[in-house]
């Protein structure tokens, strides 16, 4: 099983960017699908990005097509989100996680917590108006 460590997270204004990054151990996360999730307190846990197994097709939310970018780094076994045009609705914990996505056709569907199984410990990410 892999193990996952985030990291970046922090306080910015609104419109403001930053990085998080996710460092793999324990197994090869390029067997994996890599996502990132996200949480505020008293909702589900929301899918934002992910990356199929062979880096080749990502997936986006809705809210965050155009200002988000998910890319992974084979020599450092990590994985990043770049974060763009940060809104304040985009405040809340980040989870990197490693599990299984599903293609149709060209395209990578909509991720589920259910279908990862390891996840990291999450970075806050604050966003101020």
């Amino acid at each position: 099983q892999v193990q996952l460590a985030e990291s970046g997270g922090g306080s910015v204004q609104a419109g403001g960017s930053l990085r998080l990054s996710c460092v793999a151990s324990g197994s090869t996360y390029r067997s994996y699908c890599m996502a990132w999730f996200r949480q505020v307190p008293g909702k589900e846990r929301e899918g934002v990005a992910a990356l199929f197994t062979d880096g080749s097709t990502s997936y986006y939310a809705d809210s965050v097509k155009g200002r988000f970018t998910i890319s992974q780094d084979n020599r450092k076994n990590t994985v990043y989100l770049q974060m763009k045009s940060l809104k304040t609705e985009d405040e809340a914990m980040y989870y990197c996680a490693a599990g299984v996505c599903t293609m149709q056709g060209a395209t990578l569907l909509p991720i589920r917590t259910t279908r990862f199984r390891s996840w990291g410990q999450g970075t806050q990410v604050t966003v101020s108006s």
